[in-house]
């Protein structure tokens, strides 16, 4: 159990640095004025959205909007923790990764019926956005699992540590 958990902390750690760029970067133009960013975010933002076809990024419907600010305040901010707490090894990685699987997972699912309800989503793009789904799901996998190896023990003592009441 503890080499998948290594494994997944790795992949998940790959995918939290991705999205601490992307998020404020890329995601953030959805939701907030297009002067605040770089001329060269602004051309890449635009080529994807006629590459791919992505209509929400186009459009932006208000809930997609709404999304995006609970991605920018709620799930950047956890994909930052997550990170720091991988990288330093802290058990808590199991709340933040849980929290962060759970909000993604749910954006994610009212995104996806979006775009396969409206039949307006290429193949191209539902390619683009599964792979999130998958990662909210590992996520909430990495929450469920025990930190390491070690981590039943916490919190108990053994027997033989214990002191006999009299």
């Amino acid at each position: 159990m503890g080499a998948f958990v290594k494994l997944l902390d790795l992949l998940l750690f790959v995918y939290f640095l991705l999205i601490a760029i992307v998020a404020p970067l890329f995601d953030g133009q959805v939701a907030l004025p297009k002067h605040i960013f770089p001329p060269a975010l602004v051309d890449l933002k635009s080529w994807y959205t006629q590459q791919y076809g992505d209509y929400l990024v186009y459009e932006k419907p208000h809930f997609f909007v709404g999304l995006i600010w609970l991605e920018l305040l709620f799930a950047w901010p956890l994909s930052v923790l997550s990170l720091y707490a991988i990288a330093a090894g802290k058990s808590w990685i199991k709340t933040t990764s849980l929290m962060y699987g759970v909000s993604t997972l749910t954006a994610m699912v009212a995104i996806l019926s979006e775009m396969k309800n409206s039949e307006r989503a290429s193949d191209k793009l539902l390619m683009v956005y599964y792979p999130f789904l998958g990662f909210a799901v590992l996520a909430i996998l990495r929450g469920l699992l025990p930190h390491s190896s070690k981590s039943g023990s916490i919190g108990k003592r053994s027997v033989i540590g214990r002191k006999k009441r009299a």
